[in-house]
């Protein structure tokens, strides 16, 4: 006999499961002709089926599923459906009197027969009715053969070690209903021990009781075409890029996440830079990639970062290419490397400054009301390095802050980042700079499948030590639209174009500048579609004008294939 705590978790309509035929007589009879004429041949004979309608007591015809000859192979999925079906939790609870029942009341048609199933103390009660934890019995409910068979094996269940007591009439419609549903009990006990002994065969062969593996790898075909010295310098390549997460959970309510990662990406070449300030090192490369990740496919911890749940609060550790956007959200629907833009132009760069001073650190996400966040952090370069100009509080840093207010379809995002770095301009001499940025980021879902956003950055920059063409104060500016089309032609899709002004420095008091005065203009248009549940193909064009103030152009065309496992 299968435990009862089994049987209770494919329990699908708990009263149906012989209220009825327990105590009415006439199906109690039909059910022993059928045992007699099965008796002397029941290993050869398959039992057989009603393929006429029965009416249960009362019970008005139409509202009883009729079995049918060949077992649905998704009986199993409905029973635990139904189990699931007004609970939280899929488990339903014994009651020891029909009156705890809100649906049921002395005038139904089978008030007597439940009476009987669930009141302990009632002369030959059989204390083996089960109903809701909503109290309710649902008695109403259309059931298959197999539905019946669950429930009859959990009330059987009940009765182990009880038969002693039961009358010879009741032990003998009990028999003839075992025999009756053999067939749907044997059928429901295989699944069951075929799906213990998968979980066995999963718990024995896990790697972790605590952390799950998933993974994503990047194919990525690309070439460049512009001016013939951009042209000449450049072929079309075929780059890669592998990452895999460990995830890892403690309480159901932290995450640890230990990422493997390796590519083989070179940037293109005779690209020239473009920096907010003449010391500057971010926003440099304007035909970068959002998937890029170096060369040689050497193998490297790109993410070491835990983060917990502290009273109202949620803090995150980060030991290992942290950055802002892993603390708060950029609001940009494109802001996702194997899903989104293809380009680095795809969010608010106001996350990007400081560039290499986001790796290590820390931050704090705290909901002030429903619909406004607040989140905070500091990150380092080198707060691993105990050198005197390094460490986590003696080197360059990234601070920042930022309210995100989420009203309906509406995200907007203000944001500040404070950035000191200490570049190297020359072999040995550095050129220390400070930047505050200032940026508003926003989304809005116009419907269910149209997206509308964008952002605008304003940074004051000051150079204050290093050679003196370094030296100076200045502002930078960027601002982008974007438009968003979900489901556009295929089903999971996503068309998104991107048209913007990368960071550029609007003004200097060196007047040397800085290479990269406004001029410049970036557009992408890519369209992502869905091959398979794990793989996806997106290509697209970025076109980026007037690169770095040379007045040429130029042109990316890309085709990225994303797997995910």
């Amino acid at each position: 006999m299968l435990s009862k705590v089994l049987w209770n978790s494919l329990l699908a309509a708990p009263a149906i499961l012989g209220a009825a035929i327990l105590s009415n007589p006439a199906i109690a009879a039909d059910a022993a002709v059928v045992d007699a004429a099965s008796t002397d041949a029941q290993a050869s004979v398959e039992l057989p089926t009603i393929t006429a309608p029965v009416q249960l007591a009362g019970l008005p015809v139409e509202s009883v599923a009729q079995p049918s000859a060949t077992p649905s192979v998704a009986t199993l999925d409905q029973v635990i459906q139904y189990s699931n079906e007004g609970n939280g939790n899929g488990s339903l609870s014994q009651v020891t009197s029909v009156t705890e029942f809100s649906d049921v009341s002395p005038d139904d048609w089978a008030y007597e027969a439940l009476s009987f199933l669930a009141n302990s103390e009632a002369e030959g009660g059989l204390d083996c009715l089960e109903g809701y934890p909503d109290g309710t019995f649902k008695g109403g409910r259309a059931m298959t053969r197999y539905e019946f068979a669950a429930g009859l094996a959990s009330c059987l269940d009940a009765l182990t070690g009880r038969l002693s007591s039961l009358d010879p009439e009741a032990l003998a419609r009990i028999e003839a209903l075992q025999r009756e549903f053999a067939a749907e009990l044997a059928t429901l006990k295989g699944r069951v021990d075929a799906l213990e002994a998968a979980v066995g065969e999963l718990q024995e062969n896990q790697f972790s009781t605590t952390t799950v593996l998933n993974g994503r790898a990047i194919f990525a075909f690309s070439d460049i075409f512009g001016n013939s010295a951009v042209e000449d310098a450049n072929n079309t390549v075929f780059q890669s890029r592998v990452r895999l997460n460990f995830d890892t959970s403690f309480t159901g309510e932290d995450r640890l996440r230990t990422r493997l990662q390796a590519g083989n990406f070179n940037n293109f070449n005779g690209i020239p830079a473009a920096g907010i300030s003449p010391s500057s090192t971010d926003f440099t490369d304007q035909s970068d990639f959002s998937f890029d990740s170096g060369g040689n496919f050497n193998v490297s911890v790109s993410r070491l970062e835990y983060y917990f749940p502290l009273g109202p609060a949620t803090v995150y550790l980060g030991a290992q290419g942290e950055g802002i956007t892993d603390i708060v959200t950029s609001v940009s629907p494109f802001d996702d490397p194997e899903q989104g833009s293809l380009g680095y132009f795809g969010y608010n760069p106001v996350y990007d400054l400081g560039g290499d001073e986001q790796n290590i650190g820390f931050g704090v996400t705290l909901d002030l009301a429903d619909s406004v966040q607040l989140g905070l952090g500091y990150l380092t370069g080198e707060g691993n390095n105990p050198d005197s100009s390094a460490g986590l509080f003696n080197g360059g840093y990234s601070a920042f802050g930022q309210l995100t207010f989420s009203p309906g379809d509406l995200t907007v995002a203000l944001t500040y980042v404070n950035a000191y770095t200490s570049p190297e301009v020359d072999a040995g001499v550095f050129a220390p700079s400070v930047y505050n940025g200032y940026g508003v980021s926003l989304n809005y879902s116009l419907s269910d499948t149209i997206d509308i956003g964008g952002w605008g950055t304003y940074i004051d920059t000051r150079t204050f030590a290093g050679p003196a063409e370094f030296r100076g104060d200045g502002e930078a500016w960027s601002y982008a639209l974007t438009l968003g089309f979900q489901d556009l032609g295929l089903e999971g899709s996503l068309l998104g174009i991107i048209a913007g002004v990368p960071p550029y420095s609007g003004s200097f008091s060196n007047q040397i500048g800085s290479g990269n005065n406004g001029g410049a203009f970036n557009t992408e248009v890519f369209y992502r579609f869905a091959v398979s549940d794990n793989i996806s193909v997106t290509p697209g064009v970025i076109w980026v004008s007037d690169v770095a103030d040379t007045g040429d152009d130029i042109f990316i065309g890309v085709l990225r294939t994303t797997f995910k496992f």
